[in-house]
């Protein structure tokens, strides 16, 4: 079945490559805004009888979730075979259980909604913690793919004598499987999380880094709260300056100057949000 790739505004460079490898058309789609908020799509290239691939990374995803229905109406309207939503963030992951009376448990809401627009959901190591698999949210086909071996083959080439270390138990499915691939000695922290913004995080006092880099290793770096704190108490220990990876790098605010400030050597993020940071690129994984 022929293939056709649509971007989403922003997303495309990552359209663009993925279009490539699958040696498919790029398809052409006005999708804007009207001055008072409300969106316009028009499809403007055939996807009759296509297979019809849309790349929209789900960061921002208020901004984004009427376009995304509004255009999978249309190409259903115009005879598309199947549609496949290509999200290497995935969105709303976080509140999977609830915390406090009168919440809802978003995860699973958003996985209806959008369950109820694309035939099939590809995406990047999703924040999984108290749901296991997707399968688990989504009522459609879904591939989840890991960036643990790119992220672990730029630390090789990178970094010297790396020290894997991952902010919470939450990370430790990320940190073992990026150590795994390049054999390193890694570890994970203690964390609770005092707020939005505010965490506290407990570094074992044994930990000894004195001829080892400090690299940093999370799924989502968001609010940055996190790493900074851990940045700040590697700096009075006496180790070297850090490295910061994130898989997801939303940097919400001026996280990323924080980060910076606080004393990471180098922050980097793979390309599944656009973001200057990114420097690891993730496009290999998301070959049909």
């Amino acid at each position: 079945m022929e293939h056709i790739y649509f971007s989403f505004p922003g997303n495309e460079v990552l359209t663009t490559t993925l279009a490539l490898n699958d040696n498919a058309s790029i398809g052409l789609a006005e999708i804007r805004r009207f001055p008072d908020g409300e969106s316009y799509i028009r499809i403007k290239s055939d996807v009759c009888g296509k297979h019809v691939v849309l790349v929209c990374t789900l960061d921002k995803p208020d901004e984004k979730i009427m376009q995304i229905y509004f255009f999978s109406k249309i190409v259903r309207t115009m005879k598309a075979s199947t549609l496949t939503l290509v999200s290497p963030y995935l969105s709303y992951m976080r509140q999977d259980k609830l915390f406090h009376e009168g919440e809802g448990v978003t995860s699973i809401e958003f996985a209806k909604l959008l369950s109820s627009m694309v035939d099939q959901l590809i995406t990047v190591d999703p924040h999984l913690h108290r749901f296991h698999s997707l399968k688990e949210l989504y009522s459609i086909n879904t591939k989840v793919v890991s960036a643990a071996k790119p992220i672990a083959e730029w630390i090789k080439s990178h970094v010297k004598k790396p020290f894997i270390i991952g902010p919470d138990s939450e990370s430790e499915q990320w940190v073992k499987s990026v150590a795994m691939h390049y054999y390193v000695p890694y570890t994970f922290l203690n964390k609770i999380r005092l707020g939005d913004k505010q965490v506290e995080i407990s570094i074992p006092e044994d930990l000894d880094l004195s001829e080892r880099t400090p690299v940093l290793v999370d799924d989502i770096i968001s609010s940055g709260r996190t790493m900074t704190e851990i940045l700040k108490q590697l700096k009075k220990s006496g180790a070297q300056a850090p490295v910061c990876i994130g898989v997801h790098g939303i940097f919400a605010g001026n996280a990323y100057v924080e980060l910076k400030n606080a004393g990471a050597s180098v922050i980097v993020t793979t390309n599944t949000i656009p973001h200057p940071s990114n420097q690891i690129d993730i496009s290999d994984l998301l070959k049909f």
